[in-house]
């Protein structure tokens, strides 16, 4: 059976990618997406496919979270295009809003950067991962104004919503990625959703190093602990971990385009 493919994680944030890579394996993975968070930063991103291999695949994204947005005014929906081309790349982001950290005056960047986010998925078709950090309506506003000026893929990463989020992403054509936080024993509303969420749009990842998933919580997370979460998602969900691994691998794939199998 393939294995489980961790959609999300920062491989340049880790102190010892080889050691993560190992465990990895260890944890039967098929392969992990290291995602970028600033633009400029891009090469980084790109030049960790390089530990890519046959027996664990490694690509990556490219794009601006939106606590960075005040660092790269510069950006243009043609730089990310143009950078699209490169071996390994396949998704755009993460972009989107955090009004946790941002100050309000921020906000108005956040989402003209989240919006050139969305015209690159949308011109190049590859799936844009979206931040959302307790800004849910003004997310799901340019969620469906955008949509309605063309269809683009994309995905909630690191799902920390209820129900009305996940809906509102899946009926644009969206997926929903679960993190450690699924499996912490104060995130009822998430669990909530992780129930609701069409079997054909469920996705895991780590977000390592950060948010590792019960048992290994309180210690720095790695691609390998995505299984935790699986096995969580699978008990949620009433299957068994096999069939969360098939399914989640499935749509990863289906996502993912540019992900060979």
């Amino acid at each position: 059976m393939t294995g489980l493919i961790d959609t999300h994680c920062h491989l340049d944030r880790l102190t010892d990618v080889d050691e993560a890579l190992n465990l990895a394996r260890e944890h039967g993975l098929s392969g992990m997406i290291t995602i970028g968070t600033r633009f400029s930063e891009a090469s980084k991103q790109i030049g960790l496919v390089a530990y890519d291999r046959p027996d664990l695949r490694v690509w990556c994204a490219i794009g601006t979270h939106p606590d960075h947005v005040l660092e790269e005014p510069e950006v243009t929906v043609a730089d990310i295009v143009a950078r699209t081309n490169e071996p390994g790349v396949v998704a755009i982001g993460e972009s989107g809003l955090d009004y946790f950290h941002g100050e309000e005056a921020v906000r108005p960047v956040q989402a003209a950067s989240f919006r050139m986010h969305i015209a690159a998925a949308r011109e190049t078709g590859l799936p844009l991962v979206i931040h959302t950090r307790q800004a849910d309506d003004d997310t799901i506003a340019i969620l469906e104004d955008e949509s309605g000026k063309g269809a683009f893929p994309f995905l909630i990463h690191c799902f920390a919503s209820g129900p009305k989020l996940a809906r509102a992403a899946v009926a644009l054509g969206g997926y929903v990625s679960f993190s450690g936080l699924l499996t912490f024993p104060k995130c009822v509303e998430i669990r909530e959703a992780a129930r609701e969420v069409p079997e054909d749009r469920l996705l895991v990842e780590t977000d390592s190093p950060f948010l590792a998933p019960v048992p290994k919580r309180g210690k720095p997370n790695t691609p390998g602990y995505v299984k935790y979460t699986a096995e969580c998602l699978a008990r949620e969900r009433g299957v068994s971990l096999d069939e969360i691994t098939a399914l989640t691998t499935a749509n990863a794939r289906r996502l993912f385009r540019r992900i060979a199998p």
